[in-house]
C-alpha cells in the first residue's frame, strides 16, 4: 500500500538531523504511525510535541516526555507501556518489541532526530495555525479610506460615507434628522446619564447657528456628569464592587477610590493607552514619578485588586482570583476569553494552556491586597498613597511632635501612678489624654488604597486540567503567543509593566478595535461588533469592518482620546437620525444593522433613578466618597449590611455601594450590571415586576410627592401641567394631553373621599406625576 500524502508529510516533519540507521528503521516509523497525529506540528495534545529532541525533553503539561539516557524514568515509555494513569496510544498498547526499541533509543540519548522542530509553513511551534491567524480580529489595523457615493448629499463625515455606501448598496435610504428637542435629550442622556434642563432645551431651540449642536456636545463633555456616566460603563466592564465576594462578602472600604479614579480619568480625557497602563501597572509607573501622579496611579491598580475572592483564607483559592483577573483583562482590553485556556488549550480560539499560565505567573508575582474575611477580620497589604520617599520626609517632619506627645502622655501616666490624684484633677486630665491619643492616631495614619504591588517574583507551573494540586511544567512569563509571545525579561519584575506595554502597543490589533467598538455601542445601543467581549471565532464579525478599522485607526492617531471619538460619532448624520418606523426598510434590514434609523433605547437603571431624583429636585450632585460601612474594629462574620443603611443617599447612582453577593433590588429589577462578572452590554427586559415598582415602590412614590408639592407653588393648573411636562419630557403638553390630564385629575379627585379636601390637589398631582414618570416618553430615549 502506498503511504498517504499526510503520512509522508509527517514523516518529513520528523526528518533526521544526521544519518542514523537505527532511528530511521526502528523509531521514526513508530512516532509517525502512533504519535504524530496528536503530538506533531499541527496538534499538540497536552502541550506535547514529539518531532524534535528539544520538544521531547521539554515535554508538555505533565512534564518532560523523556529523560535522556534514562528510559525507565521517561514518561513516554511508561505511557506507551500503559503503566500508570496516562496510557498511549489510547486504542491499545504497543508490542513489547516496539517499546524495547524506544527504550534503547532513549538510553542512547535520542540520536538521529532533529534537535529542534523544523520550520513548518502551516503552523508555529505553539500549535497556532496560519489559518487561525487569518481570523479578522487578529489582522493589523488597515489604512482605510471612506468610500465616496455619487450624489451623496446626506453625509456629514467619513462615518456617514461608510454607512451611506452600505445603505445605497442595499437600496435603503437614511431616516430624516431627529428634531432638536429629541436630539438634545438623546445627547444629554448619552453623555451625562441625566435629562436636559428646561433652560438647556430652550437655549438650544433658539440657537440657529450651524455649530449649535457641536457646542452642546462640548458643554456636555465638559460636565462632571460625563465622567460619572462613562465611568459607570467602564465599571460594568471591570465588574466593580465594594465587597470582596467570598462567603462573608467582606466590605472593601477603599474600593471607592478606584471608582472615583475611573470617573476622574474620563472627565480629564485621560488617553486610553495611559488609562490601561495605569490600571495594570500603575504602582510600578508611580515609582518613576512624578510625585503628584503617585497616588492616582497606585489607586488605578484597583482594577486588579477588586478581583473576586473565593475563600475565607487569603492563602487559598487565589488561583480562582487569578482566573477572574485573567478573564477580565482578556475580555475588557482584548475581547478574548483567555480564561477558557485554564484547563486546556482554548477550544475555539488560538490561545494555549501555556498562554494562560504565562499570564498567571505575572499575577502570581503580584501582591494583592487582602480584604479581610470571617476568621481573619482585618485587611492586609493595603498600599500606601505616599511614595517611600514621601513617607520618609513625612516621618522626619513629624518626629518632634510625635516625641513630644509621647513624652507628655508618659508624664501624665507617671503622675497618675505615683500620686493619689484627686478626682477633679483626673477629670481635668482626661480631655488632654484624649486629645493626645487622637493626635497620635492622626500622625500614624497613612491613607491607603485597595491596590496591588510587586510580590515574590517567579514563573507559574501548569495546573494539570486546571487543578492547582497537580502541577506540570514551569511556564515562563510572557505575552500571548498569538500576539507575539514576548517574554518578561529577567529584570522585569512581576511582568505587569511589560503586560501594560503589550496591551497598548499600537501594533496590537485588538485593544483599539475593542474600545472604539465600545464607544460606538454605548451611543447606538449595539456595537459594530455585536459581541463586544468576544472577538474570537465564536463572536460576531463586524457589520462594517472597514468603518471599525477606520475608527480604531483614528482613535490611535488622535492620541487615544475617547472624547474625540464622541465628537466624531455624535456630529455624524448617522447619529442624528430620527427613530422612524419604515416597514419597507425593516423588511430588508429588520435589526437595523445598516443604521437606516436611530434605535430607541430604555433608560438604564442608573439613568432611571437619577432622572427620578432630578425631576423631584432631590439629586445630590456632589461626588461620592467612602461608604457608610461600620468601623473595621466592629466587623463580625455574622454581620449583614442592610440596604437601608447603605442606600439612603440622594447622590448619583454610580456612587451607591455595590454589594457583590447581594444586589440592590432596584438595580437587579432594571437590568443593572452583575458585579460578579464583566458586563459588556446591559440586558434589556420588560417584565411585570417593573410595572409593579411604579405602582407600589415607596421611593418612586416619594419622588412623585416631591414633584407634586413643587407644582402647587405655581399659580394655576395650566402652568403646573406645563412645568410637569417640562420636568418629565422637556416639552409642553399637546392640546390632547391637556384635555386627558384635566379629565384624569377631575375623576381622581372625586374618588379621594378618604383624603381631606386640603390634601386632594397634591394627591391628584402626585398621581398624574406617577403616570407620566411610568410612561414610555419618560422611560425611553429616542
Amino acid at each position: 500500500m502506498r503511504p498517504s500524502v499526510a503520512l509522508l508529510s509527517l514523516a518529513f516533519a520528523i526528518a533526521p538531523a544526521y544519518a542514523d540507521d537505527d532511528f530511521e528503521k526502528n523509531v521514526r516509523p513508530l512516532l509517525v504511525e502512533h504519535c504524530s497525529k496528536c503530538h506533531g506540528p499541527k496538534k499538540q495534545s497536552g502541550g506535547l510535541r514529539l518531532d524534535s529532541k528539544g520538544a521531547i525533553l521539554l515535554g508538555g503539561d505533565n512534564g518532560p516526555a523523556a529523560v535522556s539516557g534514562k528510559p525507565d524514568e521517561s514518561r513516554l515509555v511508561r505511557a506507551l507501556a500503559h503503566k500508570g494513569d496516562l496510557r498511549m496510544p489510547p486504542d491499545g498498547k504497543l508490542p513489547d518489541a516496539d517499546i524495547a526499541k524506544l527504550k534503547e533509543w532513549i538510553r542512547r540519548g535520542l540520536p538521529g532526530i532533529a534537535a529542534k522542530a523544523p520550520a513548518d509553513t502551516s503552523a508555529v511551534n505553539s500549535g497556532i495555525t496560519v489559518e487561525q491567524r487569518k481570523w479578522w480580529s487578529f489582522q493589523p489595523l488597515r489604512a482605510v479610506i471612506a468610500p465616496t457615493v455619487p450624489a451623496d448629499a446626506w453625509s456629514k463625515s467619513e462615518i456617514d460615507r461608510f454607512i451611506f455606501a452600505r445603505l445605497r448598496a442595499k437600496g435603503l435610504t437614511p431616516a430624516a434628522p431627529a428634531d432638536k428637542r429629541t436630539l438634545l435629550r438623546r445627547a444629554t442622556y448619552d453623555l451625562t446619564g441625566l435629562p436636559p434642563s428646561s433652560a438647556e432645551v430652550d437655549s438650544f431651540l433658539k440657537d440657529n447657528k450651524p455649530d449649535a449642536f457641536a457646542r452642546v456636545v462640548e458643554r456636555l463633555l465638559a460636565s462632571p456628569a460625563y465622567g460619572e456616566r462613562w465611568g459607570r460603563h467602564w465599571l460594568d466592564i471591570v465588574r466593580y464592587a465594594d465587597t470582596a465576594g467570598e462567603n462573608s462578602d467582606h466590605p472593601v472600604p477603599d474600593a471607592w477610590r478606584y471608582r472615583n479614579w475611573v470617573i476622574d480619568a474620563f472627565n480629564k480625557d485621560r488617553p486610553y493607552d495611559e488609562f490601561v497602563r495605569d490600571q495594570v501597572a500603575g504602582d510600578i509607573l508611580a515609582a518613576k514619578g512624578p510625585e503628584e501622579q503617585y497616588a492616582p496611579r497606585v489607586i488605578a491598580t484597583g482594577f486588579l485588586a477588586i478581583a473576586r475572592r473565593f475563600d475565607n483564607d487569603p492563602d487559598t483559592a487565589m488561583h480562582l482570583t487569578f482566573e477572574d483577573t485573567i478573564d477580565t483583562v482578556g475580555k475588557a482590553f482584548l475581547g478574548l476569553s483567555i480564561s477558557c485556556a485554564r484547563c486546556h488549550d482554548h477550544k475555539y480560539d488560538p490561545i494555549t494552556n501555556k498562554d494562560y499560565y504565562a499570564l498567571y505567573g505575572i499575577l502570581q508575582s503580584t501582591k494583592f491586597t487582602f480584604p479581610g474575611c470571617e476568621p481573619k477580620q482585618q485587611p492586609r497589604d493595603r498600599v500606601p498613597l505616599l511614595s517611600p520617599a514621601s513617607l520618609t520626609r513625612r516621618t522626619e517632619r513629624q518626629a518632634k511632635e510625635v516625641a513630644d506627645l509621647a513624652a507628655e502622655a508618659k508624664r501624665i501616666a507617671d503622675a497618675k501612678t505615683a500620686f493619689a490624684i484627686e478626682p477633679k484633677v483626673l477629670a481635668a486630665l482626661a480631655p488632654r489624654e484624649a486629645e493626645i491619643a487622637k493626635r497620635r492616631g492622626e500622625l500614624a495614619r497613612v491613607d491607603t488604597a485597595y491596590a496591588v504591588s510587586e510580590g515574590k517574583i517567579g514563573n507559574a507551573k501548569l495546573h494539570l486540567r486546571g487543578d492547582p494540586e497537580k502541577l506540570g511544567v514551569e511556564v515562563p512569563r510572557r505575552w500571548l503567543e498569538l500576539l507575539g509571545g514576548q517574554a518578561v525579561p529577567t529584570d522585569g519584575g512581576s511582568g505587569r509593566l511589560q503586560l501594560a506595554g503589550w496591551l497598548t502597543d499600537p501594533a496590537n490589533p485588538l485593544t483599539a478595535r475593542v474600545m472604539a467598538n465600545r464607544v460606538w455601542q454605548y451611543h447606538f445601543g449595539k456595537g459594530l461588533v455585536k459581541t463586544p467581549n468576544d472577538y474570537g471565532t465564536r463572536g460576531s464579525p463586524p457589520t462594517h469592518p472597514e468603518l471599525l478599522d477606520w475608527l480604531a485607526g483614528e482613535f490611535v492617531k488622535e492620541g487615544w482620546s475617547v472624547k474625540a471619538m464622541h465628537r466624531r460619532i455624535m456630529l455624524s448624520a448617522t447619529y442624528q437620525q430620527a427613530v422612524e418606523v419604515r416597514p419597507d426598510a425593516a423588511k430588508i434590514d429588520p435589526t437595523n444593522d445598516l443604521y437606516w434609523r436611530f434605535d430607541r433605547r430604555p433608560l438604564s437603571a442608573e439613568e432611571l433613578r437619577d432622572s427620578l431624583l432630578t425631576v423631584s429636585g432631590q439629586l445630590d450632585r456632589t461626588p461620592g466618597g467612602a461608604h457608610p460601612f461600620p468601623p473595621e474594629s466592629t466587623w463580625t462574620f455574622t454581620q449583614h449590611i442592610p440596604f437601608s443603611t447603605i442606600y439612603e443617599t440622594d447622590k448619583r447612582s454610580v456612587y451607591l455601594t455595590t454589594l457583590r453577593n447581594r444586589r440592590n433590588p432596584f438595580f437587579a429589577l432594571f437590568d443593572g450590571a452583575d458585579p460578579n462578572s464583566t458586563t459588556p452590554q446591559r440586558q434589556v427586559t420588560t417584565v411585570p415586576t417593573q410595572a409593579l415598582f411604579f405602582m407600589n415602590d415607596p421611593f418612586f412614590h416619594a419622588q412623585a410627592e416631591k414633584v407634586a408639592g413643587a407644582l402647587l407653588s405655581k399659580p394655576d393648573d395650566t402652568r403646573r401641567l406645563d412645568e410637569l411636562y417640562r420636568l418629565a419630557f422637556q416639552r409642553v403638553p399637546t392640546a390632547n394631553e391637556r384635555e386627558t390630564a384635566s379629565a384624569f385629575q377631575s375623576n381622581y379627585t372625586a374618588r379621594l373621599t378618604d383624603v381631606a379636601p386640603a390634601g386632594r390637589p397634591k394627591a391628584a398631582w402626585a398621581a398624574l406625576t406617577r403616570i407620566l414618570l411610568a410612561s414610555n416618553d419618560f422611560l425611553y430615549v429616542e
